[in-house]
C-alpha cells in the first residue's frame, strides 16, 4: 500500500511490492527477497553492510510511458530498466521517481543496485545512535503516464474575512519534443475550478488557483477534518491524468512564546520516535504502524517527531487522520564539524529537504519543519550552514515554523535563526543535577541568545531501561529508575509556562550501529530509552507517562 487513500484514478498505478529477486555481492547465491523490507531480516544478512541488486520483471500492457516511483531505499539506489540506467538516488527517507519514455508492450526488467555502506559518499548515513538498514525499504510504483502529466499539487489554506481559502499550485510536465496544451480541473466538495495551460517542450510549469472554500470545517487535534482534493488534467477533451490529495483546513502560526493552530494555542505532549521495529528494521509494516499509533495515543500523546529523518508517508497519513501533530525533520543528527565538511553534506541535506517538503506538503498534521539534530550550531561554519536550510525551508513553505533540538547547551549560535527554540536534556540520566535550576539556567541563555519571545519545546528527556530489569533501588538501568526521572522531568517542564511542549524520548528502544563508539554506552546494541521496547512491550514508564500526560497539558 502507497498511501492510505488512492491518489489516482485516471492514471493507471500498478503496486510493485512482493517478491524480487537479490543478489548480494560477495555472495554465490540468488535469494527471494520481500519488497519492502530491510535484508538484515534475512539470516544471512542480519549485519550486513554492502551492495546488493534487486530484480524483478514487470509486464508493461500498452505502448507509451512509465514512471517508477519508490517511497524509500537505503541509503543509495542505482535503477536500470532493461539495462538502461535511469535514476540515481541518495538518502533512505525520501521518495523519488524515473521516467522511462515511449516503452513498448511486454515483458521488462527492473533492477535497483542498493549500498548501504559508509563512506566518503554518504554524509548523512553515518555510523550513528540508530541503525542505517539495507534494502528497498518502503513502497514501489509503476505507473502509466502521457507526454504531459501532473507531478504534485501543494494546498495552502488560510482565513481570509472569517472565511477558509486556498491556494492550489499544481506542477504539470511535459515529457514530449514539443509544446503541449491542456485544461486542469480541480475539486474539493463542491467547490471546482478550471483553468487552461501550456507547457513548453520537456519542461514543466506550476499553476495557482485561488479559491475561497464554503461550509468546510477546520482540522484540529480533537477534530481532523479530511477532505479529498481531486486535480485532473485533461488534453484535446479528454482526461488523460489526475492526482488526488487529501487536504485540511488549518493555520499554523507563531505569537510570542506560544504556538497556535486556527487562533488557538496548543500545548505539545509527544514522543520522537524511530522508524524501527524488531521483526521489520526501518521497513514498518502498517499494521505496526497502527499498533504505534494505538500506544502512543493510549497515553494521552498528542505529537510525534519523526526522529531523524522523513517518515514513510503512510505514517503521516495516520496522523492526519488521527489528528497527530508531527515535527518531521530533515536527515542528519550529531553531526560534528568534520562529518558537515563532508563535501557531500550541503548537497544531500539540500535534495533531503526538497524530497520531504515536496511530497509531504500536504500533510495537515505537520506543524514544525525541523533541521540538524544536534549538530555543530556552535561553530561559524555551522551557523551558515543553519542559515542556509532554514531559508531553503522558507523559500518552500511559510505556512509553517522552524525549528532545530540543539544540545550544545551555553554554545549554540543559531538560537535567533529558528521560529521555535529546542532544546534536548537529560537532566537524571548524564547528568545528575536539580532538573528546576537547569531548566531555568538554560531558559536564561536561550533568552539572552536569540531565542526571547520565541516559543521552547524540550524536544528530548528521558533516560533508560533494559525492558525486564526491575530493581527496588531504583538503580540505572532499572524500570524504576527511567520512570522516576522521566516523572521528575516531566513535572519541572509541564508546569513552566515559558515551555510550549514536551516530546519523551523515546517511544520504543531502537537498534544502533556496532561502528564507532555507540556500542560503549548502548546495551545490547540499542538505545534503550524507549517507554516500550523493540516489541513493543511496555515499561513502567509508559505508565508514568499516561499519567503525566493526563494530569498537565491542554
Amino acid at each position: 500500500m502507497i498511501r492510505l487513500f488512492n491518489t489516482h484514478i485516471i492514471r493507471q498505478t500498478q503496486e510493485l511490492d512482493g517478491m524480487w529477486s537479490f543478489k548480494m555481492e560477495g555472495f554465490n547465491k540468488e535469494y527471494q527477497m520481500p519488497v519492502p523490507s530491510c535484508w538484515e531480516q534475512h539470516p544471512d544478512f542480519l549485519k550486513h553492510r554492502g551492495n546488493g541488486a534487486y530484480t524483478k520483471t514487470v509486464y508493461v500492457k500498452k505502448d507509451g510511458n512509465i514512471r517508477l516511483e519508490f517511497k524509500g531505499v537505503s541509503h543509495t539506489a542505482d535503477v536500470y530498466f532493461d539495462g538502461e540506467k535511469i535514476a540515481h538516488h541518495y538518502n533512505a527517507f525520501t521518495p523519488f521517481s524515473a521516467i522511462v519514455k515511449n516503452v513498448l508492450k511486454g515483458e521488462h526488467e527492473i533492477k535497483v543496485e542498493v549500498d548501504n555502506t559508509f563512506g566518503e559518499h554518504s554524509a548523512l548515513h553515518i555510523p550513528n545512535d540508530y541503525y542505517t538498514y539495507g534494502g528497498i525499504t518502503r513502497p514501489v510504483s509503476m505507473e502509466t503516464i502521457g507526454d504531459m502529466y501532473i507531478k504534485n499539487v501543494h494546498f495552502t489554506p488560510y482565513m481570509k474575512n472569517g472565511k477558509w481559502n486556498a491556494k492550489t499550485e499544481i506542477t504539470v510536465c511535459n515529457i514530449s519534443e514539443k509544446a503541449q496544451k491542456g485544461t486542469l480541473k480541480m475539486r474539493l466538495e463542491k467547490t471546482t475550478a478550471e483553468l487552461n495551460v501550456e507547457v513548453d517542450a520537456n519542461g514543466e510549469k506550476t499553476f495557482l488557483i485561488e479559491r475561497e472554500f464554503g461550509n468546510v470545517r477546520a482540522w484540529s487535534g480533537k477534530e481532523p477534518n479530511l477532505y479529498m482534493l481531486h486535480t485532473a488534467l485533461s488534453v484535446n477533451g479528454k482526461d488523460t491524468d489526475d492526482f488526488i490529495e487529501r487536504v485540511g483546513f488549518r493555520m499554523v502560526e507563531i505569537r510570542d512564546t506560544k504556538i497556535y493552530l486556527n487562533g488557538e494555542p496548543i500545548y505539545i505532549k509527544g514522543f520522537n520516535r524511530h522508524e524501527d521495529y524488531a521483526v521489520d528494521g526501518c521497513a514498518v509494516t502498517l499494521q505496526h504502524m497502527v499498533q504505534d499509533m494505538d500506544l502512543m495515543q493510549a497515553v494521552n500523546a498528542n505529537a510525534v517527531r519523526t526522529c531523524h529523518y522523513p517518515n514513510d508517508e503512510r505514517f503521516l497519513d495516520l496522523c492526519d487522520e488521527r489528528g497527530i501533530f508531527v515535527w518531521e525533520e530533515n536527515h542528519a543528527r550529531g553531526l560534528l564539524p568534520e562529518h558537515m565538511q563532508n563535501p557531500n553534506f550541503e548537497q544531500q541535506c539540500e535534495d533531503c529537504i526538497r524530497e520531504m517538503i515536496e511530497n509531504h506538503y500536504n500533510h495537515p498534521s505537520i506543524v514544525i519543519w525541523g533541521i540538524l539534530n544536534e549538530c555543530a550550531a556552535e561553530t561559524d561554519e555551522g551557523r551558515r550552514m543553519y542559515k542556509a536550510q532554514y531559508e531553503q525551508i522558507k523559500s518552500m513553505d511559510t505556512s509553517r515554523p522552524t525549528t532545530s533540538a540543539t544540545c550544545r547547551h551555553f554554545t549554540d549560535i543559531c538560537l535567533d535563526l529558528p521560529d521555535v527554540v529546542s532544546f534536548n536534556m537529560y537532566s537524571g540520566w548524564y547528568k545528575d543535577c536539580p532538573i528546576d535550576d537547569r531548566n531555568n539556567q538554560e531558559i536564561d541563555w536561550i533568552r539572552k541568545s536569540g531565542g526571547d519571545n520565541k516559543p521552547i519545546i524540550v524536544s528530548e528527556l528521558g533516560a533508560a531501561a533494559v525492558y525486564g530489569y526491575r530493581d527496588r533501588s531504583h538503580c540505572k538501568w532499572s524500570e524504576e529508575r527511567q520512570a522516576d526521572i522521566i516523572r521528575d522531568n516531566l513535572e519541572v517542564y509541564m508546569n513552566d509556562d515559558r515551555i510550549c511542549g514536551v516530546f519523551v524520548w523515546q517511544f520504543a528502544d531502537c537498534r544502533v550501529t556496532e561502528d564507532g563508539d555507540w556500542f560503549a554506552t548502548r546495551a545490547r546494541c540499542h538505545n534503550n530509552k524507549g517507554v516500550v521496547d523493540e516489541y513493543r512491550r511496555p515499561k513502567i514508564a509508559y505508565d508514568t507517562i499516561k499519567d503525566m500526560f493526563e494530569k498537565y497539558g491542554v
